[in-house]
């Protein structure tokens, strides 16, 4: 799927009444109020707050953002209720947000006027596909899907309770109302779901029904005599047996038992690190298995490393990618240093030209993405005499990946083991035991997450899993103390990063790059090689006589790598499938139960980790995706395997393979392209 621009709404506030949709001639709210509609259709007709009461996480689907009035209703009702569910979940599409500015005048004066701010505050750039937004630390959570519902609905992964059918009114957006919808949202319908919406249209009525929806009509708000409620019950047969199927295929899994929130981690780097973090957030407990002695001990143990995204004039996988992992590690980076648990900032970084493909060129982004620089203003920004134009990212910075590690193993329900290295995993009733090179057990859980840096494709292995296409590379960072660099993180041929320090300024610049390269000293031509390139990048001369001063030092680690340049993420393919299976696509794969992996992050392992572990966390604990399906298979584990299937598929059946994208029946459009890598 290639998403279209994100237009935001433009909203009539002046039109003596409630807000208007000039482009869709409606107001967004009833005359009687958003909060009082909210309450009465959304929330009662839903049977909330007394659904979601004693429960572990509730999630709750909307069609239309709109203004945010549910949202910010649902919420307030979850902080008034003292058997409030342990954590809400909101999934809101919108194909026309609201501006920031534009959301507080909406809001200014309501009872949720504070909230409203709140929601501001983290109010994300119009940019296509899901953002993770999080309030009540981490409690709250919103993903906000900017794009049109039709497309985003399908690629949900998810299992919902409760559905807020709010869009314009269906003959003035018959989009939001259509038949495909209501099957949509059916497929993805937890038992017992319910939906409700202030139309009493008989066309929605019809296609919530035949959508699998016992419907009923009650009394409806203020002026409107009826409104709909609905519960998702569907009719037995083979028909509703496939589509069940299908549906769970597509959504998340079904939530763990309180019992068996367990999980064991290998490895205590940024992937282990931001896995057990994000699984303690939904209330698990981690043990951390780290077979040296102290995390961070790989390539997390550098002092500074960069984390931004990328500019692509094609919006392809990669870059929606990296732009959904920047927007959350910049968020959830700078809370952290604001807290002073981590040193770094998020101020943003200058792209500067390197090789010709790296020229500035146009790109899809948003501005507050990702902006074009002319030579002076880059000058300015970085306070050194650039080499060109470049281009300045938004949610980008640095920070220190050991601090990050350590801040993120601190969690609460978080348990850290050093020097225990894992030789080999065994299958241990419903779940696994970890043991050593003698063969003792080191710990067991319900779930096994391997996120083990290097030694992730042995562990792999010890699992009896399908094999990963994974690589090294060696890479080697240097760094001048008492020098003083650029204001702003810089990259291009190398990067550059100022880091303050005890008293006096510590530069940090590389980085090599060798492939199957296991020398672990420094070497001298490759610090060389760094200094040249900070040069070319930034102008700075390596200092006279630095090496007899003491000035430089240096660091080397392994990345670990996919063909494909993008991270592992989710549940491990079961080995020695049969032939006779449908491989073609992820989510018929099978997989190893109770095994997941997170890794590959390459030499963006800043960039990458929160979403990941977001990631990882969703897919263990059956809780909403933070990525459409698209992404998520463009991460997956088995879309190696995938890639084979495909291949093979189309030596044997040429005349198959040349049919456009999407045009096999089972298959949603955009899946090989993302199963196929960014290119």
């Amino acid at each position: 799927m290639k998403p279209g621009a994100v237009v935001p709404a433009s909203i009539d506030f002046d039109a003596g009444g409630p807000p208007r949709s000039p482009a869709f001639g409606d107001v967004y709210h009833p005359r009687e109020g958003a909060a009082g509609q909210a309450q009465h259709v959304f929330l009662a007709g839903n049977g909330l707050p007394q659904r979601w009461q004693g429960r572990e996480d509730f999630v709750i689907v909307e069609t239309g953002f709109g203004l945010g009035s549910n949202f910010l209703a649902t919420w307030q009702a979850w902080r008034d209720d003292p058997q409030r569910c342990a954590r809400l979940h909101m999934v809101s599409l919108e194909l026309h947000p609201p501006t920031r500015d534009d959301l507080l005048r909406a809001h200014a004066g309501t009872p949720q006027a504070d909230l409203a701010q709140e929601l501001a505050r983290a109010w994300p750039p119009p940019t296509p596909d899901l953002h993770l937004l999080e309030f009540e630390s981490g409690a709250v959570r919103l993903l906000l899907g900017l794009g049109d519902a039709r497309r985003l609905l399908p690629r949900l992964r998810l299992r919902v309770d409760a559905c807020y059918l709010d869009g314009f009114a269906p003959a003035r957006n018959p989009q939001l109302w259509e038949p495909p919808l209501f099957k949509a949202l059916a497929r993805l319908a937890a038992p017992g779901a319910t939906a409700a919406t202030w139309s009493a249209a008989r066309a929605v009525r019809e296609g919530l029904q035949a959508a699998g929806f016992e419907v009923e009509t009650a009394p409806g708000f203020g002026s409107k005599r009826d409104m709909t409620r609905a519960r998702h019950a569907p009719r037995g047969g083979r028909r509703a047996a496939a589509q069940a199927v299908r549906g769970a295929a597509s959504a998340s899994p079904a939530p763990a038992a309180a019992d068996s929130r367990h999980a064991l981690i290998i490895g205590a780097g940024l992937a282990g690190a931001s896995a057990a973090s994000a699984l303690a957030r939904l209330g698990w407990r981690c043990t951390v298995l780290e077979r040296h002695g102290s995390p961070a001990a790989e390539a997390s143990g550098n002092p500074a490393g960069v984390f931004h995204p990328a500019s692509h004039a094609a919006d392809n996988p990669h870059a929606r990618l990296l732009r959904a992992a920047s927007l959350l590690a910049a968020h959830r980076y700078a809370r952290l240093i604001e807290d002073r648990r981590v040193t770094g900032e998020v101020r943003g970084m200058l792209q500067m030209p390197g090789r010709e493909r790296d020229e500035p060129r146009p790109h899809a982004e948003h501005p507050d993405i990702a902006r074009p620089e002319t030579a002076d203003s880059a000058a300015g920004l970085s306070g050194l005499a650039a080499s060109g134009p470049g281009v300045h990212f938004g949610p980008a910075g640095w920070v220190a990946p050991g601090e990050l590690v350590a801040a993120w193993l601190q969690a609460p329900g978080v348990t850290l083991h050093t020097g225990k290295p894992v030789a080999s995993l065994e299958r241990r009733g419903d779940g696994w035991r970890a043991l050593d090179a003698s063969g003792q057990a080191l710990a067991e859980a319900p779930v096994v997450v391997l996120a083990a840096g290097t030694g992730l494709a042995a562990l792999v292995q010890a699992a009896s899993a399908e094999p990963l296409e994974l690589g090294t590379s060696r890479g080697q960072l240097n760094w001048f103390d008492g020098v003083a660099g650029p204001r702003l993180p810089m990259t291009g041929q190398g990067y550059a990063v100022s880091v303050p320090g005890a008293g006096r300024w510590r530069l940090v610049f590389g980085a090599t790059s060798h492939e199957d390269d296991a020398e672990p000293a420094l070497r001298e031509a490759d610090t060389r090689w760094n200094e040249a390139r900070l040069r070319a990048l930034t102008g700075i001369e390596a200092p006279a006589q630095a090496g007899l001063l003491g000035m430089v030092g240096g660091r080397v680690a392994w990345r670990v790598t996919t063909p494909d340049r993008l991270p592992v993420v989710g549940p491990l393919a079961a080995p020695n499938l049969p032939a006779h299976l449908r491989l073609d696509q992820a989510r018929l794969v099978p997989r190893l139960a109770g095994v997941h992996v997170i890794g590959g992050l390459g030499s963006r392992g800043l960039t990458w980790a929160p979403l990941l572990g977001e990631v990882l966390a969703a897919g263990v604990a059956g809780t909403p995706q933070p990525l459409p399906s698209d992404l998520l298979d463009a991460l997956d584990p088995a879309r190696g395997l995938v890639r084979r299937v495909r291949r093979a598929q189309a030596a044997r059946n040429p005349a198959e393979s040349a049919r456009p994208d999407g045009a096999r029946e089972e298959e949603e459009p955009g899946e090989r392209q993302a199963a196929d890598g960014p290119g």
